[in-house]
């Protein structure tokens, strides 16, 4: 059975906003796309490993989650970047051995851990998840890089970390929200914020030569890394 054709006309002010609209969000792929694909030169970021990653608290833990992508991590400070990258490097094979088995190309990383602020602190590796609008993220796999994330547990002041492996589509370019257990945190929309400004920094820095070498930001830096948990 047909049904009735109850389209209405397109007026030439919805087609004109469309067309504005469509142009708004080329441009906002546009510079996604700039920052995502062209990574940054070494050795000009400032950011703090902080800066960059999402914190969750429970009542029992404080869970932490690090991109890991290279287009990100080169905006921080120098031995900072160093020390995940090669985190990273280190665990190379095993990466690839891991996203060759679940057919991933280029997999999303995220360096994650489990901090015990209670005694015998247990956690649920595979609750997190990642929110896009119409989309939910679950990792793909989890490499262990501390002997005793199996155990799922944490004494007081302990930290469990593994590297984490989702589908190739998540893009950390786009805003997403970050849950565990059931509840949600939105905070990457804000971090995405300081990765653009500081991006802009460093290519302003790289362009003049001018790296962060100042006693005081180093110092900024070593103060913020050394006193909360990663």
């Amino acid at each position: 059975m047909a049904f009735p054709d109850k389209r209405m006309p397109i007026s030439t002010g919805a087609i004109l906003t469309a067309v504005v609209l469509c142009s708004s969000s080329a441009a906002a792929q546009e510079a996604s796309n700039r920052l995502s694909d062209d990574l940054p030169p070494v050795g000009f970021g400032t950011l703090s490993q902080s800066d960059i990653g999402i914190r969750l608290q429970t009542p029992t833990l404080i869970v932490s989650i690090v991109p890991l992508a290279e287009s990100v991590i080169r905006l921080l400070a120098a031995d900072t970047y160093r020390s995940l990258h090669r985190l990273v490097k280190s665990k190379e094979e095993e990466l690839l051995t891991e996203s060759r088995h679940y057919g991933l190309l280029d997999p999303t990383l995220f360096l994650v851990s489990f901090f015990g602020t209670q005694p015998q602190a247990r956690f649920d590796p595979e609750a997190i998840t990642i929110t896009e609008p119409g989309r939910i993220y679950r990792p793909t796999t989890i490499l262990a890089i501390s002997s005793s994330f199996g155990d799922r547990q944490v004494s007081q002041r302990e930290t469990a970390v593994a590297i984490y492996l989702f589908e190739d589509e998540l893009s950390l370019f786009n805003s997403f929200e970050v849950s565990y257990q059931g509840e949600s945190f939105n905070q990457w929309a804000r971090i995405l914020r300081t990765i653009e400004r500081e991006r802009a920094a460093v290519d302003a820095r790289a362009a003049s030569g001018r790296r962060d070498t100042t006693s005081v930001a180093a110092l900024r830096r070593h103060l913020t890394e050394t006193s909360s948990p990663q």
